[in-house]
């Protein structure tokens, strides 16, 4: 997968080089209003998305990393119009999402599905699997006629690796590996182009994530498929994403190719991030960069660099100026301006 996008720009925004872009995000902004009092008057922002840019080549998969409370569920709910934007643009094939209403929504949404981290969460108890697969196909009017319906069911059932005849079972008769294949297949099941994937793996056992990756690995082949892939586990990012996007606050960081990213990380967040990941051979050791103090609160982010509370090479211009991504190499996109300055130099 990762051989057919070999060479591809780092793609920010929209353009005419390179394969084609199925999604560009553009200075995407989402606050949410805090409330205090009798009368709720709103006293805050909660800054939960910050004007963050970056597109989805067709077939590709961007990974979307960074800490807990970083903006990136947000982003997706965003682009599918779960929650709406503050400000900012969202394109999808040519067509601006949040221009959209109704049957023009309606229509978008059955190219662009998500798959929530919870499975059990996602999934109504009350519903046996059949009901919640073919849900979509009766909402979206496709297919009408029950037999077509039930041999729909069974076909993506067989597709994520579940037995057919398991569709008159309830959620909680399912393990939770089980489970969020149901959630795959019911996100299959009206064609899309584009899945949202929410932390799918973040709540399954060990064993099991492998065996769900390498589904939705396999499954991009098959269908050609391209994923927004959202995590905090850099391990699985690394093995699944082609493109990597760093979140810090509601801020992108960096953007690279996977090889650049984790080979040169250049942020040092990003390189944090990265030195926290646990090494497999106990024979080895590496120098850990502990980063000082904690994550500040949305409602009052930082002035400047909102990393620079906590960085180890923060100067004091960092938290009078706000960086912008720029670009280091082609492919490799920072918001620093210490570490942009240093590759001019």
């Amino acid at each position: 997968m990762a051989s057919a996008l070999e060479g591809q720009t780092c793609q920010l925004t929209s353009t005419d080089s390179g394969p084609e872009t199925m999604l560009t995000v553009t200075d995407l902004v989402k606050h949410f209003p805090v409330h205090k009092g009798v009368i709720s008057r709103v006293v805050g922002q909660v800054h939960a998305v910050d004007g963050i840019s970056f597109s989805v080549c067709c077939g590709e998969t961007f990974g979307l990393v960074g800490e807990s409370g970083c903006g990136k569920s947000t982003t997706g709910r965003l682009i599918l119009r779960l929650i709406e934007p503050t400000s900012g643009q969202i394109v999808f094939n040519g067509q601006d999402i949040l221009a959209l209403k109704g049957e023009g929504l309606r229509r978008i949404r059955r190219e662009m599905q998500i798959v929530f981290q919870d499975p059990m969460a996602s999934l109504n108890p009350r519903m046996s699997v059949g009901q919640l697969i073919s849900e979509p196909l009766q909402v979206h009017g496709l297919i009408s006629n029950r037999d077509e319906q039930i041999e729909r069911v069974a076909e993506l059932m067989r597709v994520v690796g579940l037995r057919p005849d398991r569709m008159t079972n309830h959620p909680h008769e399912f393990s939770g590996g089980e489970r969020q294949r149901v959630g795959i297949a019911r996100a299959l099941t009206v064609d899309p182009k584009l899945l949202i994937l929410d932390e799918p793996v973040s709540a399954l056992d060990v064993s099991v994530r492998s065996q769900i990756i390498n589904l939705l690995e396999d499954l991009q082949d098959r269908l050609s498929l391209s994923y927004l892939f959202i995590a905090h586990d850099m391990s699985v990012v690394r093995h699944i994403s082609d493109r990597v996007g760093v979140l810090y606050l509601g801020k992108l960081v960096e953007v690279a190719t996977k090889t650049e990213l984790f080979d040169t990380p250049l942020h040092p967040y990003t390189r944090a991030l990265l030195e926290a990941v646990p090494i497999p051979d106990p024979t080895k050791r590496r120098k850990r960069a502990l980063l000082e103090g904690d994550v500040p609160s949305p409602i009052d982010p930082p002035s400047g660099c909102r990393f620079h509370t906590r960085c180890p090479i923060a100067e004091p211009d960092c938290s009078v100026t706000e960086p912008q991504l720029c670009n280091i190499d082609g492919e490799h996109w920072v918001a620093c301006t210490v570490v942009s300055r240093d590759a001019r130099s």
